[in-house]
């Protein structure tokens, strides 16, 4: 089984709906708080997050908990006949130490049950050769589960109660943590790598404060990525596309950021034009859709750890 293509046709197909579907679907579902293992209590990461974002959107679930069919059992309970599951992507790196020997290492893949990486290098993070492998694994939503304990219950999102408990204060103690420079004025919102620089409109200009907002942060997304902080560059990878493929970064980024903080009914002004670039690298590069929601899960905790309290 081609699990990168596999998954990657799964993104496409959502991407293939429309920006504001999908964005839509994935904040939404994000609003409830990141997915996780409801055995272990391990969230989960990259592609996969969309993934069960999407189900649980599209099946109408109301928990991002979810269960493999071995730990629903182990803990007395049954995946009802008939559901169907979500199909995930466990990586991990069979590394060589000399020639003939081998070994798995696990602690490349990340958290336990599948870590969202991409980059099929050929070189592990300790700088032993090997491939990275790419296997699948399959999740349940509680929801389609009977007889788990009570302890499974839905957990918080993992949001703070800001004092007026508001979206747009949530977003500005985020805009604000991470002290950007922010300059307003111009006709369109940009980041500017070169000045290291957000340019933004005035906010008289946007819609609502919210689609302020939403953009802003889509912006910030791009700001993590200069090489005083995150460090991203793709074009020796994607060449022409490098810059399509940051903005994906950025879609999926602040995707991750906006349901966190439950600004869920935005709208991220000037952007809808980057959706059939964004389709034209997956469709050319099956690994390319866990490498955007690796960099986009890393800009995500860059940003949530300098949040105002």
């Amino acid at each position: 089984m081609d699990v990168r293509q596999a998954i990657t046709d799964r993104i496409i197909a959502m991407l293939e709906k429309g920006g504001n579907v999908f964005r839509e679907r994935w904040t939404r579902a994000a609003s409830r708080g990141m997915p996780r293992n409801g055995k272990t209590g391990a969230p989960y990461h990259g592609a996969n997050v969309l993934l069960l974002w999407d189900a649980a959107i599209e099946h109408g679930y109301a928990s991002n908990v979810w269960l493999t069919y071995k730990q629903a059992a182990s803990m007395g309970a049954q995946v009802r006949r008939g559901e169907r599951a979500v199909l995930c992507a466990h990586f991990e790196r069979k590394a060589m130490r000399n020639p003939g020997a081998s070994e798995i290492d696990s602690s490349a893949s990340g958290a336990s049950h599948g870590e969202g990486e991409g980059d099929a290098s050929d070189r592990g993070h300790d700088g032993r050769s090997g491939v990275l492998l790419c296997t699948p694994f399959w999740l349940f939503n509680v929801a389609q589960i009977d007889g788990l304990p009570a302890s499974t219950a839905l957990p918080a999102p993992d949001r703070q109660a800001w004092a007026d408990g508001s979206a747009i204060e949530g977003a500005m103690r985020f805009i604000g943590g991470c002290h950007a420079n922010i300059q307003h004025g111009y006709l369109r919102a940009a980041y500017s790598p070169s000045a290291d620089r957000i340019l933004m409109p005035d906010v008289d200009r946007f819609t609502s404060p919210q689609a302020y907002c939403a953009t802003a942060l889509h912006e910030l997304v791009h700001w993590t990525g200069h090489e005083k902080r995150l460090n991203r560059s793709f074009g020796q990878r994607f060449g022409d596309a490098a810059y399509a493929f940051e903005e994906l970064v950025a879609e999926l980024g602040c995707a991750f950021v906006l349901g966190h903080i439950g600004l869920v009914d935005a709208t991220i002004e000037g952007h809808a034009a980057y959706l059939d670039n964004w389709l034209q690298v997956l469709r050319n590069d099956r690994t390319a859709i866990f490498t955007a929601a690796r960099h986009a899960g890393e800009a995500f905790e860059f940003i949530l750890a300098r949040a105002l309290p």
